[in-house]
């Protein structure tokens, strides 16, 4: 089994908007926390694609992401994800060998089979389009080609792109992408900071396929986690109660922004939005140092991965540079 010190640390930013800061408030506390996480030694820091939501910054995935390489050194930088059936894979492969390009061995492309939006949403983003889920294996393995040196008598080159090789990642909270990865040996991230529910079968399915690759010669498995770290239980209960209403707000189709902590969540939530927001927020580590330790010890103890990624919805600014600080100060004692 692994300890805490074996595994490698990650960051998932959405760029969350503050109920009272602006979106430009939200786009540099992500190079703010970026060059914080590049500090501490944090192995990689990732973007999510989210599309006509008011409280998630990181729709322009990859422009935000070149903004923070050219504010940064050498902490990898990708996407956690590029939600696929919204782009040409022709588009994704340019934008990624763009930034690959700029800075060599820094960047990578995680990719999301879900559209990651409303329906409506969706169609505007596929606009004379008609991409479906069931085209991602076919649009991966063309992206991966794109990466490569060309083949003879290929005749879509991205340029920028080929030759870049950049590394590649599934994402899922289904078992669908965990199959994927395991056939095309590429490394699997699983969504259990918000859909964990299928977790444990979803990594034992990767791991029992897998096929050893150019990309990969044995599976790789990272898991997303939400964390509310302080110097208290009590404190990173109060500050958790942030998070707390913004997945309540997301389960009424309300505004996403966040808002500041309160005292108690009591009777804000029906019992079936009680049981979805325990349901959502099943790995979440809320606590002290030696509280989240604690969780952390046992999760990797069930799940043996090899990297945590973690998110954190906390609405102080300050407060959530510190959540990440505490984190790696659990890793390394």
């Amino acid at each position: 089994m692994k300890s805490l010190q074996d595994l490698k640390f990650s960051i998932l930013e959405l760029a969350p908007v503050r109920d009272d800061k602006s979106i430009e408030f939200s786009l540099r506390h992500a190079l703010e926390l970026a060059q914080h996480a590049e500090k501490l030694g944090y192995e990689r820091f990732w973007l999510a694609e989210h599309h006509n939501m008011d409280g998630i910054a990181s729709s322009a995935t990859a422009v935000l992401l070149g903004f923070i390489a050219a504010h940064t050194q050498n902490i990898r930088l990708g996407s956690g994800g590029i939600m696929l059936p919204n782009h040409a894979p022709l588009v994704v492969a340019e934008q990624f060998g763009t930034l690959a390009t700029l800075y060599p061995n820094r960047f990578e492309l995680g990719l999301g089979r879900a559209p990651g939006t409303d329906p409506l949403t969706m169609r505007a983003l596929r606009r004379g389009r008609q991409e479906t889920e069931d085209q991602f294996p076919q649009d991966v393995m063309e992206i991966l080609q794109y990466f490569k040196a060309p083949q003879a008598n290929q005749r879509i080159i991205a340029t920028p792109g080929q030759n870049t090789h950049v590394p590649v990642w599934l994402l899922g909270s289904s078992l669908f992408s965990a199959q994927l990865a395991a056939k095309l040996g590429l490394p699997y991230a699983f969504a259990s900071h918000f859909a964990p529910r299928m977790l444990g079968q979803a990594i034992q399915l990767y791991r029992d396929n897998f096929q050893a690759s150019e990309y990969l010669d044995k599976p790789y498995v990272s898991m997303g986690i939400p964390s509310v770290v302080a110097k208290t239980d009590e404190e990173a209960q109060y500050l958790a109660t942030s998070s707390y209403q913004r997945i309540l707000n997301l389960i009424r189709g309300h505004s996403l922004k966040l808002k500041p902590p309160i005292e108690s969540t009591e009777g804000l939530a029906t019992s079936a939005e009680q049981m979805a927001i325990q349901n959502f927020y099943a790995m979440a580590q809320i606590g002290s140092q030696q509280t989240v330790k604690t969780g952390l010890e046992k999760i990797a103890a069930q799940y043996d991965v090899d990297e945590f990624i973690f998110t954190c919805d906390i609405y102080d600014t300050d407060k959530r540079l510190e959540n990440f600080s505490l984190l790696m100060d659990i890793k390394n004692t």
